[in-house]
């Protein structure tokens, strides 16, 4: 009698993030050859939930490598919602006949995950997100391609700004880390960088406008992250919906309108605003996004096969390593001290 074949499920949680699909690839790729079955999770941790599921093989995942998206759908579903449905995602997971599971995600799914695995799930994780804020990884996929889109929407307000004389304040993602804004900012040659990290005064940021105009240089670009503050008369100034998702987070945008309003109350200098949104995070993956995606999921598909349960995949300089979930949930990784240095002395 044949041993049994290990089964491994595969998921996808919060944010859509380019480079999803090319993880998924990756894994059936690396473990259908070592005999495993692979089994979809669909929309995230719902798809363990409600039972919700697809097989991997050769072919669902063919032709899959630069499509942005996930294949498996996504949701923000809360497992740790309470003690019923934790006992349930158990309860799932042995009647999917499971053996270990592989949650590809941001800092949410990974919490998840990593509380799963201390009440003895066998778990994997593999780090995802466009804010490049998980930490014990140097990066995250899905980053590059979010600069790449930042980057080349700022070249094209440069034109416009330059034309009509104006302020241009181009709002991007970030909401507890301005690394989307902080690179996007640099290679865009923006004249102000507003990140989470650091809170300037709205003072500030009018004085290196003015200053600009005084040199004959008649536009300015500002760039902000979604979560960005600012401080006026002693009090700081963030935007936050009163929505919330299933985590409790609040959702955020706005900030860039109301500094943009601001600015021309003040020192009535003609300001607009780009968000860029949605944009950011979908469509095709970068070719470096496409190369650290699959890099992550061989080391994923490495511990699957170790059974180095309660791990995440992560880059360290151009190797891949593992490290506990615990490490990559302790903190979020915040834009580093020589990046804020460098927005410092690259901004007006």
């Amino acid at each position: 009698m044949s041993p049994k074949s290990k089964r491994v499920a595969i998921l996808t949680g919060g944010g859509d993030c380019p480079g999803l699909n090319a993880v998924i690839r990756g894994l059936v790729r690396r473990l259908k050859p070592e005999g495993y079955t692979l089994l979809g999770l669909l929309d995230g941790w719902e798809g363990l939930l409600m039972n919700k599921t697809m097989e991997l093989d050769f072919r669902s995942v063919s032709g899959i490598l630069n499509v942005g998206g996930t294949i498996l759908g996504t949701s923000r579903t809360n497992v740790l919602k309470d003690e019923t449905t934790i006992k349930k995602a158990f309860e799932q997971f042995k009647a999917l006949d499971l053996d270990a599971l592989v949650a590809i995600g941001g800092e949410g799914t990974l919490y998840v995950t990593n509380e799963l695995f201390k009440r003895g799930m066998p778990v994997v994780g593999v780090p995802k997100t466009i804010d490049n804020d998980i930490n014990a990884t140097d990066f995250t996929f899905g980053f590059n391609t979010a600069v790449e889109v930042a980057t080349q929407a700022i070249d094209r307000i440069h034109t416009t700004a330059e034309s009509h004389k104006r302020v241009m304040v181009v709002e991007v993602m970030g909401r507890h880390a301005g690394w989307i804004a902080a690179y996007s900012g640099i290679a865009g040659g923006a004249d102000v960088i507003l990140m989470p990290e650091h809170v300037l005064s709205f003072k500030e940021i009018c004085a290196k406008l003015e200053k600009r105009f005084q040199r004959g240089k008649k536009f300015s670009i500002i760039v902000v992250a979604e979560g960005a503050r600012f401080e006026k008369d002693g009090e700081e100034i963030s935007v936050a919906k009163s929505r919330t998702d299933a985590f409790g987070r609040p959702q955020l945008g706005g900030i860039g309108q109301t500094l943009a309003n601001m600015i021309e109350d003040t020192i009535h200098i003609e300001s607009r605003v780009t968000v860029i949104g949605h944009v950011q995070r979908g469509g095709t993956p970068t070719a470096q996004d496409r190369i650290l995606a699959s890099q992550l999921a061989s080391g994923a598909a490495d511990l699957i096969l170790e059974e180095k349960f309660g791990q995440m995949s992560a880059l360290r300089g151009t190797k891949i390593v593992s490290v506990p979930l615990s490490d990559a949930t302790a903190k979020l990784k915040t834009v580093s001290e020589d990046i804020q240095k460098l927005v410092e002395n690259f901004s007006e």
